[in-house]
């Protein structure tokens, strides 16, 4: 796990999703430690762009050469965006996570509670007990 990633500035949940938050929107994605898990993701479906989500919601799921995984958004908001390139290359979840691999954007109606949520720090070393 050496060359894995644990930027700061992002937030983790136990389950491997990170949010990055810019104001009142907040991008969502999996984590560098959930892609090498899962492997080569072959299929990504996420919520729609309009769609409403609360705290603990499914957003979508990734598929992979080893296993399926669904994906549940810490904090509610609108659907703003979600990333298209994934469509058609799934892939760039393995390369980039924290990059051109993140899954979605939220616009949210106040600041996201992440007293539940670890830092990249916690997040390294939960890691690292696994």
């Amino acid at each position: 796990m050496a060359d894995l990633k644990f930027p700061d500035g992002y937030y983790f949940t136990e389950t491997d999703e990170w949010i990055k938050i810019d104001g009142d929107v907040v991008t969502l994605g999996i984590s560098d430690y959930a892609q090498e898990q899962l492997n080569d993701i072959v299929y990504v479906e996420l919520a729609a762009v309009g769609d409403t989500l609360d705290a603990g919601d499914s957003f979508g799921s990734v598929e992979s050469v080893k296993a399926a995984s669904d994906l549940y958004t810490p904090v509610g908001g609108e659907v703003i965006e979600t990333n298209s390139l994934l469509e058609d290359e799934p892939e760039t979840i393995n390369a980039d996570a924290f990059g051109k691999g993140w899954m979605l954007k939220l616009r949210v109606a106040s600041a996201p509670d992440t007293s539940e949520l670890m830092d990249s720090a916690a997040y390294k070393k939960f890691c690292d007990e696994r």
